[in-house]
């Protein structure tokens, strides 16, 4: 009876030795593998930043998905120089409109003295320029709208994408650097040693699990590249709809009242008024800018809605 005990124990022993060696050998290999998967998606790194020449058959598998990339970061571009655009012609029309109102406060203090018909005139243009002035504050409600809309689209929705694009950025450099890993192993293949091919299938198994990872990141990145685009041409339509209404009420204002200014003055003797060379080159220059800022601003949203168009198509 003791005998059998200690040939079972004895037994037991080797069985848990060959558990505990083979349990090791386990532990081993991962820890190598994950070393070597490191290794190849350090080197993947490497090649991408460097500007290194890659193979042309998986640059041309992502051909759409770069497209895609291009379309988001033009989106990205131009939202930043929106705002950039919307706050300088803020400035503009705060900075005329001031300039349009001392003007006529100064020619309606003038028109006070002159007891003529030349201080009439004087008079009632300065109250149009006043009033012109006052108008076109007006213009900076919608485009403190728009300013907000543009710059939570950007914080929320842009933001988002751009998350998600960086998570597909590290998985396809996982995935390409299993390929590079892959490419190695098969250059050294030797199909009659079972551990060559052991090896070998191992690689192709982990080259399967990133590209099914990555696969999934790239439909979401294309699907929320295209929801980007349209959301934003929906925003723009909308709230730019609402500043040419704003645009139109005050050119139709001030040119109904310059032209009630214009026939009252009928049959006036036309007078001939000199303006300092200087006031008159700064008041170009502020006209010529702010009018440079509206082209600006209405470029940039016609670009950004066929930016968005061709996204959807």
């Amino acid at each position: 009876m003791p005998i059998v005990r200690l040939r079972c124990l004895v037994m037991s022993g080797g069985y848990a030795r060959d558990l505990y060696s083979r349990y090791v050998r386990n532990q081993d290999s991962s820890v190598v593998n994950k070393m070597q998967q490191r290794y190849w998606k350090t080197k993947q790194t490497f090649i991408k930043v460097t500007g290194k020449k890659e193979d042309e058959h998986v640059v041309a598998s992502d051909a759409d998905l770069d497209s895609k990339l291009e379309i988001f970061h033009s989106i990205q571009r131009t939202c930043m120089e929106l705002l950039k655009v919307i706050e300088q012609y803020q400035k503009r029309i705060c900075f005329l409109s001031q300039e349009e109102n001392e003007l006529g406060r100064f020619l309606r203090s003038q028109g006070s003295q002159d007891k003529t018909r030349a201080g009439k005139m004087m008079q009632a243009s300065g109250k149009a320029l006043c009033f012109s002035s006052q108008q076109r504050l007006a213009l900076r409600s919608p485009l403190c709208r728009l300013y907000q809309e543009v710059e939570t689209f950007r914080y929320r929705a842009i933001s988002d994408t751009w998350l998600t694009v960086s998570r597909m950025e590290q998985s396809r450099t996982e995935y390409r650097g299993a390929l590079l890993w892959m490419k190695d192993i098969s250059q050294e293949l030797d199909p009659d040693m079972y551990k060559h091919l052991e090896k070998f299938r191992k690689v192709q198994g982990q080259v399967r699990h990133t590209k099914i990872h990555f696969d999934k990141l790239k439909n979401d990145v294309c699907q929320k590249v295209d929801l980007l685009g349209a959301s934003r041409c929906n925003l723009l339509s909308h709230i730019l709809a609402t500043y040419q209404t704003t645009l139109l009420h005050f050119w139709e204002k001030t040119s109904h009242t310059m032209a009630a200014i214009h026939e009252s003055f009928k049959g006036y003797q036309p007078y001939e008024f000199a303006m300092l060379k200087e006031l008159r080159l700064h008041w170009s220059q502020a006209v010529m800018t702010l009018l440079s800022q509206h082209a600006l601003l209405v470029c940039d949203a016609l670009m950004g809605q066929e930016l968005s168009q061709k996204a959807v198509e």
